[in-house]
């Protein structure tokens, strides 16, 4: 399966900016998805993903300022993020991973395909 991310640009501390991230190919109709970053010299971090039930998870540093949503029909996954501050300052990564039997997604998962990512900076 590839995953490209778009929606990353540089904008100002408060601003606003909204991720997708576009999925194709693969084996199953749909994959387990979520969003990660990662800035310089340090760790990967996971952002936020969605389940089945479209149950969002959301790290505690963006918890209240991103929403999360999934497209099934477009096979996308978009990160709103509002109030942006410039520790977000990160390249930001799709991740996939193969559903569990039905189809279903709820963690945990086992995230083995990823995109480029797409830089977001916040001055």
């Amino acid at each position: 399966v590839q995953l490209v991310e778009s929606g990353g640009g540089s904008v100002q501390a408060g601003g606003s900016l909204r991720l997708s991230c576009a999925t194709s190919g693969g084996s199953y109709s749909r994959y387990c998805m979520a969003w990660f970053r990662q800035a310089p010299g340090k760790e990967r971090e996971g952002v936020a993903n969605i389940d089945s039930d479209g149950i969002a998870d959301y790290a505690d540093s963006v918890k209240g300022r991103s929403t999360v949503s999934q497209d099934n029909a477009k096979n996308t996954l978009y990160l709103q993020m509002n109030s942006l501050k410039p520790e977000d300052t990160a390249m930001y990564l799709c991740a996939a991973a193969r559903p569990r039997s039905g189809g279903y997604c709820y963690p945990p998962y086992e995230f083995n395909y990823w995109g480029q990512g797409t830089q977001v900076t916040v001055s």
